[in-house]
């Protein structure tokens, strides 16, 4: 019997809503903020935030401290409530009769827990940047997730950005652009179950 694929799925863009750039734009009308200066101030803490250099709390100390109109409590459960399910996160207990799935993500994973919960039984690894240190497409992130594959070379790796592609090229893995229309939930199913 053949070893069974590895699935690697991002999830912002592919299993998930982005929160950016609504949430943002929430903010800005909301609490009457410069969506430039917001985008600004997401661009300047970015990697800090994605590889867990500061936490989540300091996070959201830093927002307020530089934009003090904006209620905390407010901007954290709209953050939340931005990030919803797509389609694909339905296929997955579907596809984990086929493939081994691993998801591999910028982000942080109190924010992204009410998504991965309800499928959590049917993931092998969970590589979140903010948890290992490392964010994509910096290489340590994608060896990360390759030491969980067990020497399995089949991997199909889906993500929405093309630049996040191009390391996982690089280690031998097939890769495939989530595309907003879904079409490639189509194309995933295609190749695991024929």
């Amino acid at each position: 019997m053949s070893q069974k694929t590895n699935l690697v799925l991002d999830i912002a863009g592919v299993i998930a809503t982005n929160f950016s750039p609504i949430f943002w734009e929430c903010l800005s009308l909301r609490f009457e903020v410069s969506y430039d200066d917001l985008i600004k101030f997401r661009k300047e803490v970015r990697e800090q935030l994605w590889t867990g250099k500061i936490t989540d709390e300091e996070f959201w100390d830093k927002l307020i401290e530089r934009f003090p109109t904006i209620d905390k409590e407010y901007a954290v459960t709209k953050l939340l409530s931005v990030i919803k399910p797509l389609p694909a996160l339905e296929e997955i207990p579907l596809w984990s009769n086929y493939a081994n799935i691993h998801l591999l993500s910028n982000h942080r994973i109190e924010w992204v827990e009410h998504i991965i919960r309800p499928v959590e039984v049917y993931i092998k690894s969970i590589t979140i940047s903010g948890e290992v240190g490392f964010c994509k497409p910096q290489v340590d992130i994608y060896l990360k997730v390759n030491s969980y594959l067990n020497g399995n070379e089949n991997v199909l790796f889906v993500d929405d950005q093309e630049k996040n592609l191009i390391e996982a090229r690089n280690l031998g893995w097939n890769t495939l652009l989530a595309d907003d229309k879904y079409k490639w939930i189509k194309n995933v199913s295609h190749q695991l179950l024929s």
